[in-house]
């Protein structure tokens, strides 16, 4: 399988305050690369996703806004890619959200939801947070809210899918956005 992991962490409730993204890049069935960054909303940040991922407004001080990052990673976002996220409804919102926040066209791509994969290949879990997804497929995740260790655990569900399923069984999961 060929496909991105995406995972997005936010400095509010505002689905345009993308204040850190990891891409996990994966080329025939292994892990080939991955990008992370902090990003710089230009909004306040909320105590709680403080609390959750640990990111402060300080930590972004520096760090490039979105529009700098969308130039490096707009390549992965094309209708012939395949990106993926746990619950990618948020990822997905927080990708076209900020786009639109800066202006720019949000592109056409297939997604996949390795949350909705999860809930019909592996029942019988008590829910499908990444964390129990990943501790039922004996799949680490060191950091849980790092986009970085998210992303990463993201990729290794949907390799675990493909090696224990078929095709026809995870196809029905892909959708074009856009």
């Amino acid at each position: 399988m060929n496909f991105i992991a995406m995972d997005f962490e936010t400095a509010s409730g505002k689905r345009y305050s993308a204040c850190s993204l990891a891409l996990t890049i994966v080329r025939d069935n292994q892990i080939a690369d991955e990008f992370y960054t902090l990003i710089n909303p230009h909004t306040k940040f909320f105590w709680r996703n403080t609390q959750i991922h640990g990111i402060h407004e300080q930590d972004v001080q520096n760090a490039p806004d979105f529009p700098e990052v969308w130039d490096h990673i707009k390549q992965f976002y094309t209708p012939d890619k395949l990106v993926i996220a746990h619950n990618n409804r948020f990822d997905n919102n927080v990708l076209k959200n900020t786009l639109e926040h800066y202006q720019i066209e949000p592109p056409a791509y297939q997604t996949l939801d390795t949350l909705a994969s999860s809930r019909q290949l592996i029942p019988g879990l008590t829910n499908y947070k990444l964390n129990t997804v990943c501790d039922a497929l004996n799949i680490n995740l060191h950091h849980h809210h790092n986009a970085l260790d998210d992303a990463q655990a993201c990729a290794n569900i949907l390799l675990y899918q493909s090696q224990h399923f078929t095709p026809q069984q995870i196809q029905p999961f892909i959708k074009l956005i856009g």
